[in-house]
């Protein structure tokens, strides 16, 4: 994939760690990231958290958030990159969560309703999507805007 190539070459030159928290893409980026000659060095942990339980306990994304805001929230994209990014020690986290479908959606809600954080430094940015296709295409559509989000945080 592209983008991995881009993200992964840009760490290692960088020496910029890196660590995922992945729901809608149950560890796509991680993959995608672990297919890159060196990533070693830079690849720290990758969290798939698809249960809230797991986005608390592991990430430490407040349940407040959760009951307030949404699972598929900036909020939760938000507590997902910067607990991840707190609890692995990385320099960069990337967060998704969200519906991939084929059910699960909702009027307000739909499938293909995707955010993503990333946390770098003292920066977090979160971004909303909604993808159409089927469950592999919207992941992959998930995964792909996460490393472009990468891309952008550690080039500024």
């Amino acid at each position: 994939m592209l983008y991995a190539d881009v993200l992964g070459k840009l760490l290692i030159a960088k020496g910029i760690t890196v660590t995922t928290a992945e729901s809608a893409t149950a560890g796509m980026i991680a993959s995608c990231l672990g297919d890159i000659s060196g990533i070693s060095s830079c690849m720290r942990e990758a969290y798939v958290t698809y249960c809230d339980e797991a986005k608390e306990r592991i990430l430490g994304v407040r349940k407040e958030t959760i009951d307030t805001c949404s699972v598929y929230s900036h909020q939760v994209a938000a507590e997902m990159a910067e607990g991840a990014r707190r609890v692995s020690g990385a320099d960069l986290a990337l967060s998704v969560t969200g519906i991939a479908g084929p059910g699960g959606g909702s009027p307000d809600q739909p499938v293909g309703l995707v955010y993503i954080g990333g946390s770098y430094r003292d920066i977090t940015i979160t971004r909303k999507y909604i993808f159409s296709g089927d469950r592999k295409r919207i992941r992959r559509k998930a995964a792909i805007e996460a490393m472009r989000l990468g891309i952008s945080l550690i080039s500024r």
